[in-house]
């Protein structure tokens, strides 16, 4: 079910420790956190923590469930969504694809696919830039850019979920992008999966998939990578053995949304 209110490629990782929210409302912030151990969810410090909520921004879901969210940014094709895809379809998993204008321009069949299959296609920006440089109405046009050609292609204008370029973001940000109705999501899981030069094999991707789970999980997957398409299947398959379930990020706005338990 779609989330309904008012408000409808490479990330930069930093997991050496958390960053601190400076004083000054439009310091560049790189969105980091120290990985999860042994089930542990990772924790950006108070300072952070106070303020991505007070803009509605979350990176965990709910804490005291076995719940995995499974969240990709999509900055251009390199072969391997399809086969994601097929893989989410067989598990039956809804994942939410934050994509560039690039790649809506220029692979509009998996932008339809995605919808069709019942996919969240959420926002990464049009050109992919650092959303801190931008004027207000410079991230507005970035924006809405590639929700009007997500639109022009599925017909639908309700899947207003944002992820920040390059993970970087400030409290100006946060602000003008909740103005505009974008609801900003994070993430909790990562690693290097984007250099495509150097990819290091299934196991490598399979091993962080498992070693950083943990309750609440967002994990955040980029599709270039042809270790993650290798490794999604086995990877979802062992953590549901684990005991874990795979929900959408509608599932999370949902239940925040009638407050229910969540972090």
């Amino acid at each position: 079910m779609k989330w309904m209110c008012s408000i409808c490629c490479a990330a930069v990782l930093l997991v050496g420790g958390a960053v601190q929210a400076t004083a000054v409302p439009n310091d560049p912030i790189n969105w980091g956190f120290k990985r999860s151990v042994n089930h542990q969810p990772p924790d950006v410090g108070k300072q952070l923590n106070r303020l991505i909520e007070k803009y509605g921004a979350f990176y965990l879901g709910n804490t005291k469930e076995k719940t995995i969210y499974l969240t990709f940014d999509n900055g251009y094709e390199n072969g391997y969504t399809p086969k994601v895809l097929d893989v989410l379809k067989k598990h039956r998993v809804t994942g939410t694809f934050f994509v560039t204008g690039h790649f809506v321009k220029d692979q509009p069949e998996l932008i339809k696919r995605m919808s069709d299959e019942g996919h969240i296609i959420g926002n990464h920006s049009f050109h992919h830039p650092d959303l801190t440089k931008k004027t207000a109405d410079q991230i507005q046009d970035e924006l809405d850019s590639v929700n009007e050609e997500v639109y022009n292609i599925t017909g639908k204008q309700d899947n207003l979920y944002l992820r920040p370029p390059r993970g970087m973001f400030s409290e100006y940000v946060l602000k003008e992008t909740k103005r505009l109705g974008y609801q900003t999501v994070f993430w909790s899981v990562a690693f290097v999966d984007w250099k495509i030069n150097s990819q290091k094999g299934s196991k490598y991707a399979y091993d962080h998939m498992i070693k950083q789970v943990h309750p609440g999980a967002i994990y955040l997957l980029h599709t270039v990578s042809k270790d993650n398409a290798e490794a999604l299947d086995e990877a979802i398959t062992d953590l549901k053995k684990q005991g874990y379930t795979f929900k959408s990020i509608d599932d999370l706005m949902f239940e925040k949304e009638m407050n229910l338990p969540s972090l």
